[in-house]
């Protein structure tokens, strides 16, 4: 059997802020925009932030209406927990091949009632929570995902059958199969964000095995008015730290780790998330150990002085190595540098390390663009046009392209969206000169 094929005049792929502005883009200027994303909801990093620098406004006060708007708007076509099999262009048009992988819940029939999730017994850690919580065998990622459409986890399940009894609309299937479909498009454009480096890679701070080192995505989790524990604790024991340390290039700039470049955006959430800790708990030392500060955005200079004037300490030094210290300290061996230098060691009750940015999705054996030496997409005209990519009618934008903050991702994804509008636009016209 022949597998079904949609046609759009544009595929997003990756549902991310930058995929999101992209469709909406494309979308408002009447555009048939579909967006894939292998999560199950969009949303992408933004909507697991707490806040965002340096206006310290709420990540989900920006990111969730534009989530509701993609679902809503009449253009634009949603398909969640999708992966692209293969991208290429074939008789001038782009040809995608796509698995929606198996939910065991029916999407057309499930309300987002939750009463599967509820009354399932059993628990497993929450990712979405940073492992810092429990979330149900069966479960819909967040209170605000979109769309509301429960999800089993089929590695965890014990098949034990509540969540279908309770259903009312008899929407579980348990021998639901991934469904496989094309989609026929006139451009793409390529919005697939990035990945942390992960804590397991550097064997140096404890390769993920120490406690009370966590990332900086965790600790976005902590701060999260929703988050886990509804105020900052350190995970090992629930105990509110009393002294908080920041490591950065924990993940950047070390060709050991691969990562020689910097990720751009660390200096800048570390420091958030300093000022952020300063009011969770006003009682704790923060400190965050540097090689460079690098504030390189509109305000952003002025937003790592403010921090300084509320005390967070800033210690100029490389820290070599992590080791756990005594009732659940993490002892940290660096060396400083400046007139008071040489090598030291410091105690903390929490570590938060300022892990690298990586490209979020290899198109090797998917699709035929080309990659940098820093394994984001290549953009063959950089700074006179940042979105293009070596094969035509597929644009990029955002970090797929490279590490950059939430602002130039915004502002790339409308010039992915113009690029892609001004090729939409040049086929037609070709079409009607033809005819």
């Amino acid at each position: 059997m022949s597998m079904r094929t949609l046609k759009f005049d544009t595929l997003v792929v990756g549902g991310g802020i930058a995929g999101l502005q992209t469709a909406l883009d494309l979308a408002d200027q009447d555009f048939k925009v579909a967006i894939v994303d292998k999560d199950a909801t969009i949303g992408g990093k933004m909507i697991r932030l707490s806040k965002v620098f340096p206006t310290l406004d709420c990540a989900s006060c920006i990111t969730t209406p534009k989530m509701a708007a993609a679902a809503h708007h009449p253009n634009v076509t949603l398909f969640t927990y999708c992966e692209l099999n293969t991208l290429k262009r074939e008789g001038g048009r782009i040809q995608a091949g796509i698995t929606r992988k198996p939910r065991y819940v029916d999407e057309v029939k499930c309300i987002g009632c939750r009463q599967c999730e509820y009354n399932c017994p059993v628990y497993v850690p929450d990712e979405e929570q940073g492992g810092f919580a429990a979330r149900k065998a069966i479960y819909i990622p967040f209170s605000n995902a979109i769309p509301q459409i429960a999800l089993l986890d089929a590695e965890n399940c014990t098949l034990c059958g509540k969540c279908a009894k309770v259903c009312p609309t008899q929407a579980v299937d348990y021998f639901q199969e991934p469904e496989h479909f094309a989609i026929e498009a006139k451009t793409a454009v390529l919005c697939t964000g990035f990945e942390l480096t992960p804590l397991a890679d550097k064997v140096q701070y404890g390769a993920g095995k120490i406690p009370n080192v966590i990332s900086a995505l965790q600790m976005e989790r902590l701060l999260a008015p929703h988050g886990p524990y509804n105020r900052v604790l350190r995970p090992s024991d629930g105990m509110e730290p009393d002294s908080i340390a920041f490591i950065q290039c924990a993940g950047s700039r070390d060709k050991s780790m691969g990562v020689p470049y910097c990720s751009r955006v660390c200096c800048m959430y570390a420091i958030k998330q300093a000022m952020l800790l300063s009011g969770a708990v006003p009682l704790a030392d923060i400190s965050i150990y540097y090689m460079d500060i690098r504030t390189f955005g509109k305000g952003y200079e002025q937003f790592f002085q403010n921090s300084k004037a509320m005390g967070v300490e800033f210690i100029k030094g490389k820290v070599a190595s992590i080791d756990p210290g005594e009732n659940g300290t993490v002892k940290l061996h660096y060396e400083a540098q400046g007139e008071d230098g040489g090598v030291k060691v410091a105690e903390h009750d929490l570590v938060v390390l300022s892990l690298g940015m990586v490209a979020g999705w290899n198109p090797e054996g998917v699709c035929a663009v080309s990659l940098g030496d820093d394994h984001f997409i290549k953009t063959v005209k950089p700074k006179t046009a940042p979105t293009l990519t070596d094969m035509e009618g597929v644009f990029t934008a955002g970090v797929a392209a490279g590490p950059k903050d939430i602002v130039d991702t915004i502002v790339e994804a409308g010039s992915a969206a113009m690029e892609a509008s001004n090729y939409l636009i040049s086929l037609e016209r070709t079409s009607k000169a033809a005819a």
